[in-house]
């Protein structure tokens, strides 16, 4: 490790996180420095910034990148490189795209580019549309269907199937290019439509791939912002909506009659995306008629996380991101995994996991739990709550947030549950979450979570009642506030509270701890 490595994680310049990667993506509309912590199986975004350098906006016209906006590039650049040194990143992945490919200057940039110490990769179209797939595979695991990642100066298509992909292509329809597209008529954006799916159609993508569709890149985000800020979604990340075919086409055909004016009003929505998102619209309506998906995924997943994806170790790749990032937050925060599946397994005898729920989100759900014992009693829930519902976790749905909340909440005794939890879960899922989170907080109660307070107790259903057993060398472990909570959780699962004293050295049947062990390796 370098000696700057070393200063700056004794500063801690991103709360706990050492900075160790680092992407440098050139495209047509933006440059783009992305620095990652964490685990990269799941990796923590701890700076994010980009230069508008339009890079592309001239090449229809003249064939070169504008001078201004190479200035402008190298200018950000210069800054990046800056920052790199100075946080001690040594792991740095440089990849320049469709203007720099296209461009007649592109080398002569890419060269100024090397100058600065980075070592550009210039990315075939094919190529780029491969490495965004994998960046689906590894937000989406066994993703199948078709990947649509769109960028300033070109959309990819491609197929992903069984954790591969084939069938890349390109096409010079990139937001900075469809322009050209519009005709100025009153049947403007009908034109632009055939237009632009004669073109999908030439290049091969003309028959329905009864499939999902997964959206990648800036401006499809900027849709789904869009989207969810006009039905007042409860949830903020853009990542993963999923929407029907049907509801796709309502939204893209209301976008493409808007003026770029009244989306800067929109919660969220950049002048930048504003001014493109109504021919970016009338682009998926063309692709939704002509490929037909079964349903519309937007993924926040595409070039950059693909690149980390695809150079992982093949057992790295196979983990569950949703648990990889789940338990990296945690661990910083007090709650390791081994603790949370000690506990998660004392409470799965009387509280099994339903048929709404899984081991892998109850697990999730528990080291949050855990986590949000470290902040304040006034702050716990509420930010637990939004630890659930708004960060960027991985391969969970809407309800499976919800269901994480709904436990965070429970554990910290807040049975009232928010109303817009009930848009994004049934009850059911909802009540087996709390369930969960009444569990946790038993668990938790009975020993303050020391291992020892797990090992002398078992908790398990007998009949009509909730028995709690204690070993008789822990039985004042015993206290009111355990009283309390296990009457709680008895009344919410309709059973009696009962307790039983056994002999010290009680061995019993089976660790219920050890599956969630395994699941939390």
């Amino acid at each position: 490790m370098s000696s700057s490595r070393r200063r700056n994680d004794r500063a801690g310049s991103f709360s706990g996180n050492a900075a160790e990667r680092a992407i440098i993506d050139i495209g047509s509309n933006t440059v783009r420095m992305v620095v990652y912590g964490g685990t990269m199986r799941a990796p923590v975004t701890l700076l994010n910034e980009k230069v508008t350098a339009q890079l592309g906006r001239e090449i229809n016209a003249t064939g070169r990148l504008a001078q201004d906006s190479i200035d402008l590039a190298m200018r950000g650049l210069k800054r990046f490189a800056l920052l790199l040194e100075d946080l001690g990143v040594e792991d740095v992945e440089t990849v320049a795209t469709a203007a720099s490919r296209d461009a007649e200057n592109g080398p002569e940039f890419l060269q100024q580019v090397r100058s600065l110490g980075f070592a550009p990769k210039l990315l075939a179209g094919e190529e780029e549309a491969e490495v965004s797939a994998q960046g689906v595979i590894g937000a989406f695991p066994g993703a199948e269907g078709v990947v649509a990642d769109l960028g300033g100066g070109s959309l990819e298509l491609v197929r992903v199937s069984n954790d591969q992909s084939d069938g890349a292509t390109t096409f010079p329809l990139g937001t900075l290019r469809l322009r050209e597209y519009h005709e100025e008529s009153d049947d403007g954006v009908v034109a632009m439509r055939q237009r632009l799916a004669g073109k999908l159609t030439a290049g091969g993508w003309g028959k329905p791939i009864d499939a999902p569709l997964f959206l990648v890149g800036g401006t499809w985000r900027a849709m789904a912002v869009y989207a969810m800020e006009m039905r007042k979604f409860p949830l903020t990340d853009p990542h993963a909506l999923e929407l029907s075919r049907k509801q796709v086409l309502a939204l893209a055909r209301k976008l493409a009659q808007e003026e770029p004016e009244d989306l800067k009003r929109v919660p969220r929505l950049t002048a930048m995306r504003a001014a493109i998102l109504p021919h970016a619209a009338v682009l998926l309506q063309a692709l939704l008629r002509t490929l037909k998906p079964s349903s519309v995924t937007f993924s926040s997943w595409g070039l950059r996380e693909g690149l980390i994806y695809s150079s992982l170790e093949d057992h790295k790749r196979a983990q569950d991101p949703l648990l990889a990032g789940v338990s990296h937050f945690a661990a910083s925060r007090g709650a390791p995994a081994q603790l949370a599946a000690r506990i998660a397994g004392w409470a799965s005898e009387a509280v099994p996991t339903g048929d709404a729920g899984s081991e892998r989100l109850r697990l999730s759900a528990t080291m949050l739990a855990l986590a949000a014992m470290q902040i304040e009693p006034n702050l716990r829930v509420p930010l637990a709550i939004d630890w659930a519902l708004h960060k960027r976790w991985l391969a969970i749905d809407a309800e499976g947030r919800a269901m994480m909340a709904a436990t965070l909440a429970a554990s910290g005794n807040q049975l009232d549950l928010p109303k817009h939890l009930k848009m994004l879960a049934p009850l059911e899922a909802l009540e087996e979450a709390i369930c969960w989170g009444l569990g946790i907080r038993l668990a938790r109660r009975i020993g303050a979570r020391a291992h020892k307070s797990l090992q002398v107790s078992r908790l398990l259903r007998d009949g009509d009642r909730l028995v709690l057993r204690l070993q008789e060398s822990h039985q004042d472990l015993y206290g009111v506030p355990v009283e309390k909570d296990l009457k709680l959780l008895a009344d919410r699962l309709q059973l009696e509270p009962a307790v039983e004293i056994v002999p010290d050295g009680t061995v019993w049947e089976t660790p219920p701890e050890d599956d969630w062990l395994d699941a939390a390796q």
